[in-house]
């Protein structure tokens, strides 16, 4: 059993036992979550959004990403949700005044923490680094933590002043429950929003559209029924009448043969009839009645 050196192995070093599984550091997981960009895995540093699922990321990154989606980039499938700059808010937070920088340990002589969190609650005074519950208002930005949501419990803004109601808290890097739910407000969110826009459309196109009187009816079907029946209908504004041609047994035919002829040209027709339309001769304008600036319309002659 020994080995060259005069040495005899354990049975540990001999048989293989099941591999264990490798747990991730909280406090290290933490940190990640709250001090790294979560799309490019940049150190966060200002301007910093977050989007509907309360994510953060640096505006920079996210802005990149939205001009060219193409790209590869390492975490992209944690920002597919974002459409556009409107799909995320800039964040108004709050500096802890006990945050030194990551540059005052460069020797290496003291202690660094590393929940040591880069913001603060400006009620409570909390650290944001993922110990505690934070959420940001939709509305105008600011960030606070849950605790003093609930112990301060107002509809008007602690920081800037402005009104908000709860439907509009998003909570920051919450739990897996948490972020269903914000997604599911999200899709609900944009559904209104897309019917809303849907019902204004139409009803700029009903506006712009405007429903026909009875008499353009009761007159769009007497010329169609004088069609059909091979007698004149006028048409064109009422310089030129439809006269029907020849008999035929079939309506297509007709309909077909029908000519295009001028009201003036009408011999039975008397003259108080056609001065009724703008091709008479008294609807005309002799040169001294025009004048040279005057635009030229479908009416000038």
């Amino acid at each position: 059993m020994g080995c060259d050196g005069g040495t005899i192995p354990k049975r540990h070093e001999l048989v293989k036992g099941p591999k264990k599984v490798e747990k991730v550091d909280k406090s290290a997981e933490m940190a990640a979550r709250w001090k790294y960009c979560a799309l490019s895995q940049e150190k966060l540093k200002r301007p910093i959004v977050s989007c509907d699922l309360g994510k953060l990321y640096n505006k920079d990154a996210v802005i990149e990403y939205l001009l060219d989606k193409s790209a590869e980039r390492p975490n992209s499938e944690a920002v597919t949700h974002i459409r556009g700059i409107k799909d995320i808010k800039e964040l108004n937070l709050t500096d802890n005044p006990e945050w030194k920088g990551e540059r005052r340990n460069t020797k290496g002589d003291r202690y660094e923490d590393i929940l040591c969190g880069m913001f603060i609650c400006p009620v409570v005074g909390l650290e944001m680094n993922g110990k505690h519950r934070f959420c940001y208002l939709q509305t105008c930005g600011c960030v606070f933590s849950d605790r003093a949501l609930k112990e301060v419990k107002t509809e008007i803004c602690h920081k800037c002043g402005d009104p908000f109601k709860y439907e509009d808290l998003v909570v920051l890097n919450g739990t897996k429950e948490e972020m269903d739910k914000l997604r599911e407000k999200m899709e609900e969110k944009r559904a209104k929003a897309k019917a809303k826009k849907s019902k204004k459309s139409k009803a700029v196109e009903t506006v712009a559209a405007p429903p026909q009187s009875k008499d353009d009816t009761s007159s769009t079907k007497a010329e169609k029924s004088s069609l059909e029946n091979g007698t004149g209908a006028s048409s064109d504004g009422g310089n030129f009448i439809y006269v029907a041609g020849p008999s035929s047994s079939k309506s297509s035919s007709s309909s077909s043969s029908a000519l295009k002829r001028s009201v003036q040209e009408m011999h039975d027709k008397s003259e108080v009839f056609k001065s009724l339309f703008t091709s008479h001769s008294s609807a005309k304008r002799t040169k001294d009645q025009t004048s040279n600036w005057v635009t030229h319309t479908p009416y000038h002659f």
